[in-house]
């Protein structure tokens, strides 16, 4: 989120008010000025409400795969859009690092399954269904 910010803050610090209605940007100005204010392209500004959690390794480990998948699409999607060499270098960046973390979730994931009995693991709540939890 920090790089996207400091993109988007290097690509608008120094528009002019003309630049700004021309580009679109005028309802976002009159409400942040030229501030950072992540957002979706949508206008839905970032919440923490984007996270889930459950507490169930499993659960949480599917969450993470598919949070970094559609991360990965999204910084797809902007190079699909964008000419500029100094844009696209960073995002090629973090579209990357989103592969990366996609994988270690993905062997995380293998880990836990791995360590449950393999014909309930989809069944078993480790957080909940273990002996050594219960007092």
């Amino acid at each position: 989120m920090e790089m996207i910010c400091a993109i988007v803050h290097q690509l608008t610090r120094n528009l002019s008010p003309e630049e700004i209605e021309r580009s679109g940007f005028a309802t976002y100005y009159v409400d942040h000025t030229l501030a950072l204010w992540p957002q979706a392209a949508s206008g839905m500004p970032w919440t923490a409400t984007v996270f889930q959690s459950k507490g169930d390794p499993i659960t949480d480990l599917h969450e993470n795969l598919a949070a970094e998948q559609k991360a990965r699409t999204t910084y797809d999607n902007i190079l699909r859009l964008i000419d500029d060499p100094d844009i696209i270098a960073p995002i090629r960046f973090l579209r990357e690092r989103e592969i990366v973390h996609y994988q270690r979730f993905g062997e995380s994931l293998r880990i836990v399954t791995d360590h449950l009995d393999s014909k309930n693991f989809y069944a078993f709540n480790p957080e909940f269904d273990n002996p050594a939890c219960r007092s």
